[in-house]
């Protein structure tokens, strides 16, 4: 028997394994554990993830493909949610600027919502919308030595060797 070919009893559990769980509009790894796989989630980390399994009653450890549907909607349940399950604090949206509530948001709502931060930003001239307009370093880090993106200031010798040649070749 090669290492190719599974066992018997490999087969049975492969047919019960998702390969892809959706939330929202992502699709998650169903072979990692619940844990690793809602880490994946744009807005959801490791604590967060730990927490939504928590809530959710379901084992962080077990592979999230073979949880039973039940277990899964609960799962989406408590992501579509988690502003609900989790302090105000560990919200990534405390005091929406437009709405004014503190809530979690996750997957292409997090990017969206950035973006519009962004641009509200630029749109009033606040230094960081001025930062963000021009280009530059946002949140105070230095930019005398990092962050360049017009290519190398130092000499360039080959080039200096290069027009000497030029220069001996027209004198000659």
């Amino acid at each position: 028997m090669s290492a190719e070919e599974p066992a018997d009893g490999e087969t049975e559990e492969d047919e019960d394994l998702q390969y892809f769980v959706r939330i929202g509009q992502t699709d998650l790894d169903g072979t990692k554990s619940v844990e690793r796989s809602l880490s994946e989630l744009k807005g959801i980390g490791k604590r967060m993830a730990r927490i939504v399994a928590d809530e959710a009653e379901v084992n962080r450890q077990a592979t999230f493909g073979r949880l039973d549907d039940d277990e899964i909607n609960s799962v989406v349940e408590v992501v579509e949610n988690l502003g609900e399950h989790v302090p105000s604090w560990m919200a990534n949206r405390q005091k929406d600027f437009f709405s004014g509530e503190t809530t979690h948001v996750t997957g292409g709502d997090l990017e969206e919502s950035r973006r519009h931060d962004i641009n509200r930003m630029k749109m009033i001239s606040s230094y960081k919308g001025v930062r963000h307009q021009r280009g530059q370093k946002v949140r105070g880090q230095r930019t005398k030595s990092t962050g360049r993106t017009e290519g190398t200031i130092g000499v360039n010798i080959e080039e200096i060797r290069e027009e000497m040649e030029e220069e001996a070749g027209e004198e000659e």
